[in-house]
Parts: structure tokens; C-alpha cells; sequence
């Protein structure tokens, strides 16, 4: 099966990156951007990375969002 032109191309961003370089008000803006409620954030700022849950990484990762914009 040729995945070429059938499957559109996930755009990926840096998650544990942006994570570990981000203060808690842009890894707020983050969350914000993939629709995560205010009082979640609230819990999520202060974990690492990986504690995160895996489908809200993933939604990290495939949103299309780019780090200039969380600034």
C-alpha cells in the first residue's frame, strides 16, 4: 500500500521540548491552543512532560501549532 498521496502528512511538533525550555504561562498558552479546560491547566503546568496523558501528547504533537505562536 502506498501511504504517499492517500494519507495527509501529520505536521509534529516538539512537545517534550518546548515543555522542558517553557515557563508556566506558555505551557498554559499550549494547552489553551489544543482546547484543554482552564481548570486542568491549572494541574497540568507543574508535570513533567511524560506524565502528561498519552492522548493529550499526542494532540500536542499532530496539532499543527507552532512555537512562535505560544510566545
Amino acid at each position: 500500500m502506498k501511504t504517499g498521496k492517500y494519507l495527509p502528512k501529520i505536521g509534529t511538533f516538539d512537545g517534550a521540548g518546548f515543555w522542558k525550555r517553557a515557563f508556566a504561562h506558555q505551557r498554559g498558552n499550549l494547552l489553551r491552543a489544543v482546547q484543554v479546560p482552564d481548570e486542568q491547566i491549572k494541574i497540568l503546568v507543574n508535570k513533567s512532560y511524560q506524565e502528561l496523558p498519552a492522548p493529550l501528547r499526542f494532540e500536542i504533537e499532530t496539532s499543527g501549532i507552532r512555537e512562535e505562536n505560544l510566545k
